[in-house]
């Protein structure tokens, strides 16, 4: 006799999982490990994931936290897709290393913001977590000094009064998109000359996945969000889930990181993945719940998402020509 599972509703949130940049970064190592064999040199995490960097391991990719970490090599050395100081990319022209650059191209669009505020003479207020990986690379396209980091709303504050006119802010690519409104909206206040993005600097896919999840936050019993502690975006989640009323918002790495002994009875949840978190760890979790709750899956869709990174322009050579 089957034993009896009680009903749950799983809202499955759309958009959810890989943006155009995690794509883009995890098809330039496999590219690279296809095109020129194994070793392939990593600095950093390739993504903010776990089971990503463990599967790029298997194939052959070798993760480094600084360049002189690699031993003198002809085999590609990639930089992750948070970006880098440009002290890195100087570094492996030093060495001459192989180079090949997999920073989002929404993260370089902040550093090109940076730096043209920089030659306009402007001081730069970076929005961001201090030591994020993207948040070094961004302060590190300039000298020291030229870029100073905002962290919270008393450090809008702290800030001497002016009319903002030698100012200038961008933005990590990846925070909370209310956070950073009531930042945004402090800086403006308080220095009403200050230049910003033409377009905003948090990216589509942070800004899709936190409305995603906003959208069914308060009709959950509880909210799952799949990715790494270390992941800002999958972070940001969470929190966004928890301020749209979900009584309880969680961020596990896979399905064996659920405590299925602190949770209560639900009849509904909702599950999301931050953008460097893989489907198949979300499908992992689904199947966890379906073994102990009748399960009925809805997807909840509340944008459309085609954005497409080309590979840098050295693999896309290699692969065409």
């Amino acid at each position: 006799m089957m034993a009896f599972k009680p009903p749950l509703t799983i809202l499955l949130c759309a958009p959810r999982g890989f943006c155009a940049g995690v794509v883009r970064a995890i098809d330039v190592v496999e590219t690279a490990l296809k095109t020129y064999g194994a070793p392939v040199y990593v600095r950093h995490e390739i993504v903010h994931n776990r089971f990503v960097v463990d599967d790029l391991k298997r194939k052959g990719a070798v993760f480094v936290r600084e360049l002189d970490e690699i031993p003198e090599t002809e085999a590609p050395v990639i930089f992750s897709a948070h970006g880098v100081p440009k002290s890195v990319p100087a570094e492996a022209v030093r060495r001459n290393f192989f180079a090949i650059d997999a920073t989002c191209p929404l993260v370089t669009k902040v550093h090109r913001e940076a730096e043209i505020h920089h030659k306009r003479g402007r001081t730069i207020l970076l929005v961001g977590h201090k030591g994020h990986p993207e948040v070094i690379g961004t302060m590190g396209q300039l000298p020291e000094g030229a870029v100073t980091l905002i962290e919270t709303l008393e450090d809008v504050e702290t800030l001497p009064q002016s009319d903002g006119a030698s100012l200038a802010f961008v933005t990590q690519t990846t925070l909370s998109v209310d956070d950073t409104r009531d930042i945004v909206e402090a800086l403006k206040s308080k220095f009403p000359l200050i230049a910003g993005p033409h377009k905003e600097d948090i990216c589509y896919a942070t800004t899709n996945r936190q409305e995603a999840v906003r959208s069914v936050a308060g009709r959950a019993d509880a909210v799952f969000v799949v990715g790494s502690w270390n992941s800002s975006n999958s972070q940001r989640l969470r929190e966004s889930a928890e301020r749209a009323g979900a009584p309880i918002a969680k961020l596990v790495n896979e399905a064996r990181d659920i405590e299925w002994d602190t949770l209560p009875l639900m009849k509904t949840i909702a599950i999301t993945a931050g953008a460097s978190a893989p489907d198949i760890l979300v499908e992992g979790i689904v199947d966890a719940f379906a073994e102990r709750y009748d399960v009925t899956v809805e997807t909840i869709t509340t944008a459309d998402e085609t954005m497409f990174f080309p590979l840098p322009r050295e693999l896309r050579e290699k692969t065409q020509g």
